[in-house]
This record gives C-alpha cells, structure tokens and sequence, in this order.
C-alpha cells in the first residue's frame, strides 16, 4: 500500500466484477463508478458494462450512438470515451407498459413490455424491423447481424447481442466493472433475466452483493438474495457490500460478522451514507423535492417539471454554480418569480405539452416572458417553444397536432427517425438525442448555434428567448456567461465562470477515496486475480 491506494502490476489480467443488487437504488451504479475510478487511479484500463439498462437518462456517444447516462458517467469516471458497447440494450419507458428498445445504440421500435419478457417473436407492425440487422452496415465494429435463437423466425437474440458485445468490451479493457439491475431475487424472471446473474456467469465474473442498511432490512434482503440463487449463481457470489450506512460504523461490528456467518460470504465493506459528493445520477426522482424559493443575490432558474422529463442531467453544472439557484416546478405562482425559464427534454412532447396547456404552465411561461423573463428550450422543450408540433405519423401517439407555445417562430414535425450525435460549436460541445424536425415558419433562419460540420442548431429570437437541440450545451461555460448576461446586475457578487469538468473529476477523485477507505481493496484484488490463494 501507498498513500492508500494499493500498487498493482499495470497489466496483470483481471477477473470481471458485478456489483449486483438486493433491489433497486441501492447504490451499484455509484459504487461501480467508484470502482472504475480506483481501478484507473491504480494502473488499469477498466470499463463499465451494464447489458441492459431501463432510464430515460440517456447519452450520445462519439459515433452518434445511444446508451444510459449511468455507464457514460462510469466511462467517464474510468477515463474512457463511452460505447454502445458498455450498455447494448437500453429500454427508455414511454408509459407504465411500452418501452422505446434501444439495440446497440440504435432505436428498433417499441415494445410492450410483457412481450419483451416473453420473448414473442418479431412481427411485421413496425416494433421490430424484419431481415436487417437494426445497426446494418453502420455498426462502429462492422459487425455481422445476429439473428436466431429466439422464439421465431426474424427474432431477434437479445441474449446473443449483450453477450457479444461484453466479448468486444473484455478484449479492449481491464477489468470489466459490470452492473446488474434491480434485485438479483427476482426468481420469476430468472430464465429471462439478460442483465443479472446469467451475464456474470456468461462473463465468468466474481458478484459482490450491494445492500442498503439505510432502507432497513438489510440482513433479510442480502440473506435472501443469497439463499434464492440457485448453487451455481450462490458460488459466484464472493463479497457483500453493506451500502449508506449512517452513525458510528463500530455499531455494525456484530452485524458483520452476523451476515458472514449466515451467508458464508465475506463483507468486504460498509460503505457510510455521504452528502458532500456529487455524482451525476440516473434517476430523476428527487427533482421535485429540490428547493422552489427564490434567492435574493442569484439568478433564479426554474426548470419546468414535465411528466415524461428526459436528461435532467443537462442542468447539473447550474445547481453548482454559486451565482445560480436552480429548481424544478410546474407551480405557476414559482415560475412567474423565475429570471430564467427552461423547458427540459421530454419523452414524449406532444403529451407534455399538452399537460402545459391543461394546467395553466404554459400560460405563465408565456406571461413571465411577457414581464422580462429568459425563456430557453431544450430538445422536446426547444420543440415546445414553437407555433406548433405536427405528428402526422402518429410517432408519439394519436395526436396529430398541437399549438405551442408561440415564443418561436418555427415549426417541428415528428418523424421515426431519431438524430443521435455528439457536435461542437463555437460555445463547446454538447450531443442530440431527438425525433422529429425543427424548421423556421415564415422567418429568416436565426440559429442559436453554428456547428463545426457547417450546418446550424436551434433558434435564437434575442437574449430572453431561444432554443435548441443540443444536450449539454449548459456544460460549456461560454454559454452560461451568454444566459447569464441580461442577469449581471443582479448577482450579489462577481464570479469567475463554473468549471464543470474539473468540479466533475475532483467528485469522482472524492467519490474513490471515500470508497477506498471504507472497501477492503486488498482482498478485492485477491479476488479479482486469477489463481489468487486467498487466506
């Protein structure tokens, strides 16, 4: 051990690990982010890999490709580009019962989600594409389509697909830090199960099992989860973390030691509950607790909380920046105390915005814009903004068309074609993940953005009110200056401009640390290396 981090061979091969839960937001995604961060601190390669993903949080990667925010973010913990192949199959929910299929990257369709559990063959009917592969000939790898082994002709192998895309990962980096999804208990899901136990066995990789003592019932949970597996699955389990614990750690010595004899299984860690680190999260389900009063001596920033908000995440770098208080609402009395208004993604736009028109936020947006609010737009809010949204494809649903909000002089039409990309500007970069076409309505084009292929993004009608499709455009800090101007006079006390990226490193550095301290990495490694003698 040196300064606390344990020196190892730079290139000694190392054995996949699977973070795997006893149920849902127990903390894998942060722990394998944790992960991939130490790994890369002590001399490795590594790279996050989640076979199948459900969020509407998602990402572009450098080829234009889609994938879940969370193995982005653990990418990006690990000092890697993202790929399609860190999370293949990724299901974004369009209701309680469909999901939009995600397939290396690339939409295929939607698909009810009993089906998909059922593994119903392929039909005609537009959800899945038959005789194509769904990438074809634009797969970053080049690689051959994969059909067979479901349950009819055209089906596609969901299977097959996760797996190959593990064995391109594994051949590229090391270790592979995997994350499963949900509860590894769920036995009625077992021989369907893509994601859980059959990945680690397919990737011959050692589980650590993540509980959550701060939900209560712990030891039940994490005894369970052991006792239900079947032989094979409980040997692959060789560590337990105890995760969000909160007081004296002392207090759990007897605890430990408990659910190392009732499990056979070692805890490698009790991991306390923290505050002060800041990790981009996948799920959105904390935004409306977040604080809705205005702050004399900042610009107050009202994000509109639509029911199907995708990518709140692009607001993340204004929740840091000390001359912004940032909040979510659709309380029209809160937006109407706003500076700056902006309408978020949305999975489904012309659902949401018809939502604002029935409760009256649409109203407002528009009045407090009247009174000398900044209203700015953001992919289905960017949308939104505009005279109308058309749907004459019925992409989104059965609605053909719906009157916007009149702020911008343009016009989107829905199509089945989705743009997923990364792209420059003169701010910085940023990504689209979009369906549907944006164009002006009898007016001159007036971009917001100028993109380095030559083409343009958005529209910009003055300082209080513009536009775009580009996620991330607010990472750049240029562009929040460019937001905050009409602003300056107000904010108590000058600042220099919020470096997002750098704050993002210092947390993943502060997140491995506080992992490190409280994980036995020594006997991780001796884990994780091949014809290791443990003690």
């Amino acid at each position: 051990m040196v300064d606390g981090k344990c020196q190892m061979v730079e290139h000694q091969r190392l054995r996949p690990v699977m973070l795997a839960g006893t149920g849902s937001d127990v903390g894998k995604s942060i722990l394998a982010t944790a992960l991939c961060r130490i790994f890369l601190q002590d001399g490795y390669h590594p790279a996050p890999f989640k076979a199948q993903n459900m969020a509407l949080n998602s990402y572009a990667t450098p080829e234009g490709l889609e994938i879940g925010r969370a193995q982005a973010v653990q990418a990006e913990a690990a000092g890697i580009p993202c790929h399609t192949d860190m999370n293949p199959l990724l299901l974004k929910p369009q209701s309680d019962h469909t999901s939009q299929v995600v397939l290396n990257g690339v939409p295929i369709g939607n698909r009810d989600a009993y089906d998909f559990w059922k593994k119903e063959p392929l039909s005609p009917d537009g959800h899945f594409p038959l005789g194509s592969h769904p990438q074809g000939e634009n797969h970053p790898d080049g690689l051959p389509p994969h059909y067979g082994g479901g349950s009819g002709r055209g089906s596609i192998d969901f299977r097959q697909e996760v797996c190959a895309a593990f064995d391109r990962l594994s051949q590229r980096y090391n270790p592979i830090v995997m994350e499963g999804a949900g509860s590894i208990s769920e036995i009625n899901l077992r021989d369907h199960d893509l994601v859980n136990m059959p990945m680690a066995r397919h990737a011959n990789a050692d589980v650590i099992l993540v509980g959550d003592i701060d939900r209560g019932g712990v030891f039940a949970s994490v005894y369970g989860s052991i006792v239900l597996q079947t032989p094979e699955d409980r040997q692959r389990i060789k560590g337990i973390i105890i995760n969000k614990f909160r007081g004296d750690l002392r207090l759990f010595d007897s605890g430990r030691k408990m659910l190392e004899d009732l499990c056979g299984v070692p805890v490698l860690g009790v991991v306390p509950y923290y505050k002060d680190i800041h990790i981009e999260e996948e799920d959105s389900v904390d935004l409306a607790t977040k604080s809705m009063q205005a702050e004399r001596g900042k610009v107050n920033v009202a994000v509109v909380l639509l029911r199907h908000l995708s990518n709140f995440t692009d607001f993340n770098v204004l929740e840091r920046d000390p001359r912004i208080h940032l909040f979510y609402t659709n309380n029209t009395d809160d937006l109407l105390k706003s500076d700056i208004i902006i309408l978020p993604g949305s999975k489904s736009t012309l659902s949401d915005l018809y939502e604002l028109r029935r409760n009256g936020v649409a109203q407002a947006i528009i009045r407090a814009h009247r009174e000398g609010a900044t209203v700015m737009g953001i992919c289905g809010g960017y949308q939104m903004m505009g005279m109308e949204v058309c749907d004459p494809q019925h992409v989104e649903g059965n609605i053909d068309r719906l009157p916007g909000l009149g702020l911008l002089p343009t016009t989107t039409t829905m199509s089945g074609e989705k743009v997923t990309r990364q792209v420059t500007c003169e701010y910085g970069s940023g990504y689209e993940i979009h369906m549907g076409e944006t164009k002006p309505l009898h007016a001159e084009p007036s971009p917001l953005l100028h993109l380095n292929d030559g083409t343009t993004d958005g529209y910009y009608v003055d300082e209080h009110c513009m536009g775009t499709y580009v996620h991330g455009i607010l990472d750049n800090p240029l562009f929040i200056e460019k937001l905050l101007t009409p602003f300056k006079g107000k904010m108590a006390q000058a600042s220099e401009a919020f470096d997002y990226q750098a704050f993002k490193n210092e947390q993943y550095d502060k997140l491995a640390d506080h992992v490190r301290r409280h994980l036995d990495m020594e006997r991780l490694y001796q884990l994780l290396t091949p014809n290791s003698q443990l003690p």
